[in-house]
């Protein structure tokens, strides 16, 4: 289950209902955590041993177009090996940038997963699901 965090709740809230300019980004940023974010942010991001967010752009390449309320990644998304150990990796952040930013959407893993050297770091076709309802 994915959360939408508060910047982007109140950022959609103030388009729909105030006119306000919502810029879109167009490269996701997906983050790893070790501790989890929450809807204002925070938690413990994955850092050092190679680690970076994975950058996708935001298309229907990667994320076909919604027609019932959810989306999934279209393509296996890779993240670069790591050169040490990550941590206990249990969540997961999609942000509008590469670091720092604003977080979008968070949520658990279905099993945490120990990311050890080496390690292969991967979200398969349609394992990442983003459902609104």
């Amino acid at each position: 289950m994915a959360s939408f965090s508060n910047f982007l709740e109140n950022a959609l809230l103030n388009r729909i209902f105030n006119g306000a300019t919502l810029t879109l980004p167009s490269t996701l940023y997906i983050g790893l955590f070790t501790a989890a974010p929450t809807d204002a942010g925070g938690g413990t991001e994955v850092s050092g041993n190679n680690y970076a967010r994975l950058a996708v752009p935001a298309d229907t390449t990667n994320f076909p177009t919604s027609t019932s309320g959810s989306v999934q990644n279209a393509l296996t998304l890779t993240f670069a090996i790591p050169s040490g150990n990550w941590g206990t990796v249990t969540h997961i952040g999609i942000f509008d940038a590469a670091t720092a930013g604003n977080l979008l959407v968070w949520g658990a893993l279905g099993s945490p997963r120990v990311i050890t050297s080496s390690a292969d770091v991967r979200l398969n076709q349609n394992q990442l699901t983003i459902t609104l309802d």
